[in-house]
């Protein structure tokens, strides 16, 4: 998942960025008004109010009238109640003040994220290749035979089916099927395995390394 962090103190975005680094997240740093609106597409933005070439609160209008569904957390130090009431007004998503902590920032990420991908619109039936999978019965068939799976085994597959022939990070998965990034990643490994096998062909779900897995497009 990649974010974009709006921050003009160059020693709070070094160490900001590691920090979501380590918790494998695609970050690009923007200093400026400017550069945020530059910047390449992103799922989230983590937006501080004070910028040097304009008004933090005016990006935030221009991102959101430039995407609905993007995520977008105020992370500043105005930390005054008409300063929060106006944030939530403008579009932002959440309202974080500074100083936080990496653990509550990671958890209103994680709910900002997931708020988003519910209220995407997604197609009722997905069919790659021979996989055809039904969201609203909860269903899958291969080559128009049923294969029953558990449910984060669908909920593995559907995050992967919703995107074909990407790769698919680990944490985007564990965000999908578990709601958080926080669990253990060799439990995306154990799903993706017996999913392969009832599936009838390892090769539909490739191992991409050091990213995630991808559902082949057949």
């Amino acid at each position: 998942m990649r974010i974009l962090l709006v921050e003009d103190d160059r020693r709070v975005a070094g160490a900001l960025s590691s920090a979501l680094h380590r918790r494998g997240y695609d970050v690009e740093h923007a200093a400026t008004v400017a550069a945020a609106l530059s910047a390449a597409p992103c799922d989230l933005v983590l937006l501080d109010l004070t910028l040097p070439d304009g008004d933090g609160t005016d990006l935030c209008r221009e991102l959101r009238r430039r995407s609905s569904q993007l995520g977008i957390i105020a992370v500043t130090a105005r930390g005054e109640e008409r300063d929060r009431v106006l944030g939530l007004r403008i579009g932002a998503d959440d309202y974080v003040v500074k100083p936080f902590s990496m653990v509550e920032l990671q958890a209103r990420i994680e709910a900002v994220l997931r708020r988003a991908s519910h209220a995407t619109p997604h197609r009722s039936l997905i069919e790659v290749g021979r996989i055809r999978v039904d969201v609203s019965a909860r269903t899958v068939a291969v080559a128009g035979e049923p294969v029953s799976l558990t449910r984060k085994e669908f909920d593995v597959l559907l995050s992967l089916a919703r995107q074909p022939g990407v790769a698919v990070p680990r944490d985007r998965i564990l965000l999908d099927a578990w709601g958080t990034t926080f669990a253990d990643r060799h439990t995306v490994e154990v799903h993706v395995g017996s999913l392969r096998g009832k599936l009838g062909d390892p090769r539909l779900v490739e191992t991409v390394r050091g990213v995630g897995y991808r559902l082949r497009a057949e």
